[in-house]
């Protein structure tokens, strides 16, 4: 159905059973399905596709060819009592993702005003994304993911099924977070993670092989600066002394930079520690 109206294009499509507020703005291409609300500060770009029963409310800024699928809700005001209403939103990137149930909070004045998501990301059934999380390009969060607010993603990283992301969290560039994890603090970039009360668990390997095309020599060394990082027990004093015996190597740079910016943070959280076998499993041989 096209639908002439201010701020909606011509070929746009609208079932007739969606309703669309005055004062929303839609591109070209653009499918809306049934039972589907559109507030007024909504912006679709091109091809955007919410396939049925999606909430839009608030300002929420979709990129080119994002899916909804059904009763995804996005830009619902944030779950935090302080919030009275100010005018905050949501940004999702191009290509990203929304699968069902799953909900997308806007910001608050706590944080800039926005719930940002990158770009291709994909957000998997019944997964919460909380106000000010910021998701850069490429994470998947798996079905059932919970994100409290504030928390930060890096590129690529994946957070698998059940995982729960304490407020004001960082998780870096291609971590893993395995799924029925409980994060409380922030994980190196590559880092991989898992339990109850997660703890680092190594590096994701396999996604910087893979993914990264990185070569198993350069993995070793990275792996051998992050052993170097937590050796005593004390990260925030090795930086320097690993940043001189790795000069050069940028993923080691990149974590390093990673684990300064988090202990610069006056409401951040500190690093997430590596796994330590207890006596009953020493004795046993059992663990990681």
């Amino acid at each position: 159905m096209t639908v002439a109206r201010a701020g909606i294009d011509p070929g746009a499509q609208i079932h007739p059973a969606a309703f669309v507020a005055p004062g929303a703005r839609i591109a070209a291409g653009c499918l809306i399905g049934p039972g589907c609300v559109v507030g007024a500060g909504a912006v679709l770009e091109e091809r955007v596709e919410l396939t049925a029963h999606v909430v839009l409310d608030g300002a929420v800024r979709l990129g080119a060819g994002v899916k909804v699928s059904p009763f995804a809700t996005i830009g619902l005001p944030p779950q935090d009592l302080k919030y009275r209403g100010e005018p905050t939103g949501v940004s999702i990137g191009p290509g990203t993702q929304v699968r069902e149930h799953a909900t997308i909070h806007r910001g608050s004045t706590g944080g800039d005003g926005w719930t940002r998501i990158g770009a291709n990301c994909l957000i998997m059934c019944v997964a919460h994304v909380a106000h000010d999380c910021r998701l850069g390009d490429g994470v998947i969060l798996v079905n059932n993911v919970m994100l409290a607010g504030h928390v930060e993603i890096g590129d690529g990283a994946m957070i698998q099924g059940g995982a729960a992301v304490q407020q004001f969290v960082r998780i870096g560039r291609m971590a893993l977070v395995a799924g029925m994890a409980g994060v409380e603090r922030s994980v190196l970039p590559f880092g991989r993670v898992k339990g109850h009360r997660a703890s680092l668990y190594g590096l994701n390997a396999l996604g910087m092989l893979r993914r990264l095309n990185m070569t198993k020599a350069q993995v070793a060394a990275v792996e051998r600066a992050v052993h170097d990082l937590y050796r005593t027990g004390r990260p925030r004093e090795q930086l320097e002394a690993v940043a001189a015996a790795h000069d050069g190597d940028p993923a080691v740079h990149e974590i390093l930079d990673f684990a300064r910016g988090v202990f610069a943070r006056p409401r951040g959280r500190n690093l997430l520690c590596p796994y330590r076998r207890g006596p009953e499993e020493e004795e046993n041989g059992e663990g990681a």
